[in-house]
């Protein structure tokens, strides 16, 4: 299989544990070089996922406080979520957008094997509570976005990475204080390990973002902010960690013009 289709195979896994082999197995194999690029093919809409968790529209999940052993668990919960995502977000990147430099292909494919990891730890964590992955519901904000980016990869960088996982770097910090505040020294040190790698993360979405923006002869600030202004996306909105959006690529202007 060349990259698309075997990437293709993977975002369709329901199988959690196959999911999880497969994408540390897709970017093991593309370091070895035993993926070639091939003909695209039809990308497919639809992500494979367990039965669980229930997905609910984001207005109706429950809020919640770090204020008991149940909420704790959510929230464990709802960051795996977030991480099991990312790697179908992560390869429908590579098994949707033919035609990029081969780096594109390598550089979401690691990020599918990071996500993976991300979420292996947080399970781990989650079931050192007495849970199991879809105990909780979760909502489909994240894949929703990419079905809207799904026609342009310079949206989906823009709006995927930029936006929505640029996003996590600015909450990260706060929920890790939260963590600890609660007693979970181990919760928070998770969380450094996927700081470290998201800013890596939103750097490449960057970094392909004005790749694509070069290519076209766009302004990428400028055609960042436009994109913003689409109907339906959301704004960034404070608080803001300057630092981590600094090293994955942000300059310090536009951080200025678009969050100050």
């Amino acid at each position: 299989m060349n990259v698309y289709a075997a990437a293709r195979a993977v975002f369709g896994e329901c199988e959690v544990e196959a999911k999880l082999a497969g994408a540390a197995r897709l970017w093991a194999e593309w370091r070895a070089g035993d993926r070639s690029v091939g003909e695209v093919g039809t990308p497919s809409d639809t992500p494979g996922r367990p039965a669980r968790p229930e997905l609910l529209p984001p207005q109706a999940m429950p809020r919640r406080q770090l204020n008991g052993r149940e909420n704790h668990a959510a929230l464990i919960h709802a960051l795996a979520h977030i991480e099991f995502n990312a790697i179908n977000l992560a390869l429908d990147a590579v098994q949707r957008f033919p035609g990029l430099p081969t780096g594109f292909y390598g550089d979401w494919l690691q990020v599918a094997a990071e996500e993976a990891t991300h979420f292996t730890l947080l399970r781990d964590h989650l079931r050192a509570q007495g849970k199991e992955y879809g105990d909780f519901p979760g909502h489909d904000g994240l894949w929703e976005m990419a079905l809207k980016t799904a026609h342009d990869p310079l949206a989906r960088m823009a709006l995927v990475p930029r936006l929505l996982e640029a996003r996590g770097l600015d909450v990260t910090p706060d929920i890790q204080r939260k963590l600890k505040g609660f007693g979970d020294a181990v919760g928070a040190a998770i969380l450094d390990i996927i700081l470290r790698d998201e800013i890596g993360h939103v750097a490449a979405g960057d970094r392909w973002f004005r790749y694509l923006c070069a290519e076209r002869g766009l302004q990428p600030e400028t055609t960042f902010r436009e994109l913003l202004a689409t109907p339906g996306v959301p704004r960034p909105r404070a608080p803001f960690n300057e630092t981590a959006r600094l090293a994955a690529g942000f300059s310090a202007q536009e951080i200025a013009a678009l969050f100050g």
